[in-house]
């Protein structure tokens, strides 16, 4: 067993998570998250998301988001950009790195985009080229790489080829998404050998939603394959739009827990990273979905 001694925490709360909450988030809650969780020693977070407010109505004025935070030394603050537009709006307000999101299964991708996989992958061409010219890092995403709530299970080899396309293209780290959180520990191990298989190990991610209660039991198996990027939401912020009944990320408190457990250093201080859970439940109006919060709270 070869666990990583470093794991690098993405916290896609401000994204992600929050891009599924039915009720509009005011700006001034999320500048307030985002600095909370960069206090807490995290050093990646998604901050926001340059698609059309019409489809996300959540992550609207993330310009304003990315113009009201305090920005930390050392932190990278990244934004999703669908197009070029979207990037050249991220590039604006200053993101330090973007993400494109991609599928691993062609009916998902269908009605999410209304395209098909081949042709969502050339439509992020013209965006990775001009971040490479720009010198500006990008990050690629796959849904559905465990399962697909129209096409079910999905073969690790389609999960391995989207994945090696957008490294190809020129995506820094690829982050594989279990978008409806079906999958299982062997399941998880599996995939993400097969997608080792084709690319670099260092440069996966791992997404995984705890819908059915199995995200660390599958973090920790590809943690002892040597996978060393999580990401994951506080107090397990988030859902997907396009995924009935998929619940949120993996809350961040809970991997950090977990990492602690393990010897594995994150620099993160987890009763700072507790303390930004309970600030944004709170906001919403409800109690955080993250296990370790609520143990801590009750200690």
């Amino acid at each position: 067993m070869s666990l990583p001694k470093k794991v690098k925490m993405v916290e896609v709360g401000p994204r992600d998570g929050l891009q599924n909450e039915k009720r509009e988030i005011s700006i001034d809650t999320r500048i307030a998250l985002i600095d909370k969780l960069s206090d807490s020693g995290l050093q990646f977070i998604e901050a926001g998301s340059f698609v059309s407010p019409k489809w996300v109505p959540q992550m609207a004025a993330s310009e304003e988001v990315l113009a009201g935070i305090r920005r930390a030394t050392g932190v990278c603050y990244s934004a999703l950009t669908p197009n070029l537009k979207g990037y050249e709006r991220a590039l604006e307000a200053k993101a330090d790195e973007v993400a494109v999101f991609g599928a691993a299964s062609e009916t998902f991708t269908q009605k999410n985009i209304n395209c098909s996989i081949a042709e969502s992958l050339e439509r992020f061409r013209p965006l990775l080229d001009r971040a490479k010219a720009d010198g500006i890092p990008a990050r690629g995403y796959v849904s559905c790489v465990l399962g697909c709530p129209y096409e079910g299970e999905i073969d690790p080899a389609k999960v391995a080829e989207v994945s090696l396309a957008l490294y190809e293209m020129g995506c820094y780290e690829i982050s594989l998404g279990d978008t409806i959180g079906v999958g299982t520990p062997e399941a998880a191990r599996r995939m993400t050998e097969t997608v080792a298989a084709r690319l670099p190990l260092e440069k996966l991610a791992v997404h995984f939603h705890d819908t059915y209660g199995q995200a660390l039991a599958n973090i920790y198996a590809v943690l002892q394959l040597g996978v060393a990027v999580v990401d994951s939401a506080v107090a397990g912020l988030g859902g997907c739009p396009y995924a009935k009944g998929a619940s949120g990320n993996v809350a961040s408190e809970d991997v950090l827990y977990l990492l602690n457990g393990l010897g594995i250093e994150t620099g993160v201080d987890l009763h700072r990273l507790a303390e930004a859970g309970n600030f944004i439940s709170a906001e919403l109006g409800r109690e955080s979905n993250s296990r370790v919060a609520k143990a801590l709270a009750a200690n």
